[in-house]
C-alpha cells in the first residue's frame, strides 16, 4: 500500500473526538481494493457495494443458532417466530450503526476502542472479545463436525480434525480477491436457502399460523419456558464479533473519503446490510418453521438436539432426502462461519494491539483453542457432552455481547467522532433501548443457564 493511500484512509486522527489514531487502516490488504463507479447507475453502485451484508448475516445463521430455533419450533409451534423477527431488527439496527463507523471514521470497532479507552480498559475489552471469537469458533467446528458425521459417519473426533484444515482453504481464497471470498460466501448462502426452501415445501407448514405469529404474544413473557428459549434465540442470533467485522469490511470499498462519498457509501452499504439480514432471517425462521410443522403437537416435542432432527425428519415427513439436505446445509453454515470468523480474529487482534501475526498462525491459535475442548468433550462424553458444548459456546458469546454493543452505540453517537453523521436523536434512543434489552435478556439467559447447571 502506497503512502499516498494511507494518508487517505485515516481521517480519524484529525477528529478531536478521538485519543489518538494511527494511518494503519484496518485489514490493510483489502482496504479500498474494489472499485466504485462514480457516475454509474444506482443499481451499478448497489452491486460494487453487495457483499459485506452477506459475510455478516453468516453469523446470524450459524450452528449455533440452530439448537435455539429448532427448541423453539418443536415445543411452541409457530409462537415464537416474532422473536426471531424482533431479534433480526435488531440485528439491522446494530450493523448499521456497525458499518457506519467504518466509513464515517477509518476505523473498525477494535480500533475506535484502543483509540477511546485507556490501555487497561482496551486490554480487557480485547480479552473477552478472544474468548468470545473462541466460543463462535467452538460452535462453527462443532456444526461442522456433526454435519460430517451425519453426512458420512465420519466420528466426531475425527471431523473437529478435519475442520481445522479449513484454514488453507481461508487463507487461498484471501490471497486471491476479497471479491472471491464474497462470492463463495454468497453460493454457501444459496446453498443453506435452497435446502431450507426444500424442506419448508416438503413439510407443508401453515401458512396463516405463521403470519399470525409474526406478531409477539404475551404469553412469551409470562411462560417462563417460553421466555428462556426465546431469550435464547435472541442471544444467539445478535454476535458479538459481527459488530467488529462489519466495520472492517465495509471498508474494503474505494469510495471517496469526504462527506458526499460517506454519505453515499452508508446508504448503499445500509441497504446490502439490511437485505442480507433479511437473508438470514428466512433462513432461522425456516428452521424454526420446519420443526414446528415436523415435530410440534407429535411425540417428538422435545427434539432440541440437531442429531436427534436430522435422524426424525425423513421418517416425520416421508421424503428420504429432508434429512440429508438437513446436514448439507448444516455442513454450508459451519463452513461459512468459520471464513468470516478467521477475519474477525485478524481484525479484532489487529485493532485491539496493533500486532499483525501471519493469517495463517493467528487462525491456528483460534482453531486450536476450540478443537482442543471440543477433541476432550467428545472423546469423553460423546454426541450428547458436544451437544452441550455447543449451548456452552451460545452463553459465552451473550455474555460478550454487551461489552460490543456499547461502545458502538455510543461512539456513534458522538457528535466529536461522528460530525454530520452523528446518530439522529430519534436513533439514539432507539439504540440505547435495544443495548439495554439485550443486557438484561442477555444476563437474565445467564443467570437460568448458571442455575440449570448447579441443579
Amino acid at each position: 500500500m502506497s503512502e499516498s493511500t494511507k494518508n487517505e484512509i485515516a481521517p480519524a486522527e484529525q477528529n478531536s473526538g478521538w485519543r489518538k489514531a494511527t494511518k494503519t487502516p484496518s485489514l490493510p490488504e483489502v482496504y479500498s481494493t474494489i472499485r466504485v463507479p462514480a457516475n454509474a447507475s444506482f443499481f451499478r453502485k448497489l452491486l460494487a457495494f453487495t457483499g459485506p451484508g452477506l459475510m455478516v448475516a453468516v453469523g446470524y445463521m450459524d450452528p449455533g443458532n440452530w439448537a435455539t430455533d429448532l427448541a423453539g419450533g418443536a415445543k411452541f409451534g409457530y409462537t415464537l417466530l416474532s422473536v426471531i423477527l424482533i431479534s433480526n431488527f435488531m440485528a439491522i439496527l446494530l450493523q448499521h450503526l456497525s458499518l457506519k463507523l467504518g466509513i464515517v471514521t477509518g476505523r473498525d470497532l477494535a480500533q475506535a476502542c484502543r483509540d477511546h479507552f485507556s490501555k487497561p480498559t482496551a486490554l480487557f475489552l480485547w480479552v473477552l472479545c478472544e474468548i468470545a471469537i473462541a466460543a463462535c469458533d467452538l460452535a462453527e467446528v462443532i456444526g461442522s463436525a456433526i454435519a460430517l458425521n451425519l453426512l458420512f459417519k465420519i466420528p466426531l473426533v475425527v471431523g473437529i480434525l478435519i475442520t481445522a484444515c479449513d484454514v488453507m482453504i481461508v487463507l487461498f481464497l484471501q490471497n486471491k480477491g476479497f471479491r472471491i471470498l464474497e462470492c463463495l460466501v454468497a453460493s454457501l448462502i444459496v446453498i443453506i436457502g435452497g435446502c431450507f426452501a426444500y424442506e419448508l415445501a416438503i413439510s407443508n407448514p401453515s401458512v396463516p399460523l405463521i403470519f399470525k405469529n409474526l406478531l409477539p404474544k404475551p404469553g412469551i413473557v409470562f411462560n417462563p419456558e417460553m421466555l428462556y428459549i426465546a431469550i435464547g434465540i435472541l442471544g444467539a442470533t445478535v454476535m458479538p464479533h459481527n459488530l467488529y467485522l462489519h466495520s472492517s469490511i465495509v471498508q474494503t470499498r474505494a469510495f471517496e473519503r469526504n462527506d458526499t462519498g460517506k454519505a453515499m457509501a452508508i446508504r448503499f452499504a445500509t441497504i446490502d446490510s439490511t437485505a442480507a439480514l433479511l437473508s438470514a432471517f428466512f433462513i432461522n425462521a425456516a428452521i424454526l418453521i420446519l420443526s414446528a410443522a415436523a415435530f410440534h403437537g407429535t411425540i417428538h416435542e422435545n427434539v432440541a438436539d440437531i442429531g436427534d432432527a436430522y435422524q426424525l425428519l425423513s421418517p416425520v415427513l416421508g421424503v428420504p432426502f429432508a434429512s440429508l439436505l438437513f446436514a448439507v446445509a448444516l455442513l454450508a453454515s459451519g463452513q461459512n462461519s468459520t471464513l468470516t470468523g478467521t477475519l474477525a480474529g485478524q481484525i479484532v487482534m489487529e485493532g485491539f494491539l496493533e500486532i499483525r501475526l501471519r493469517p495463517w498462525m493467528r487462525r491456528m491459535i483460534t482453531r486450536l483453542v476450540a478443537i482442543v475442548p471440543a477433541v476432550i468433550v467428545a472423546i469423553l462424553y460423546g454426541e450428547n457432552g458436544v451437544g452441550q458444548l455447543l449451548i456452552l459456546s451460545q452463553v459465552i458469546l451473550s455474555l460478550q455481547l454487551s461489552f460490543a454493543v456499547v461502545p458502538l452505540v455510543w461512539f456513534t453517537s458522538e457528535k466529536r467522532k461522528m460530525g454530520r453523521f452523528v446518530n439522529a436523536f430519534w436513533l439514539k434512543v432507539l439504540a440505547w433501548l435495544v443495548t439495554v434489552i439485550i443486557i438484561v435478556l442477555n444476563l437474565y439467559l445467564l443467570l437460568q443457564t448458571f442455575a440449570s447447571w448447579l441443579k
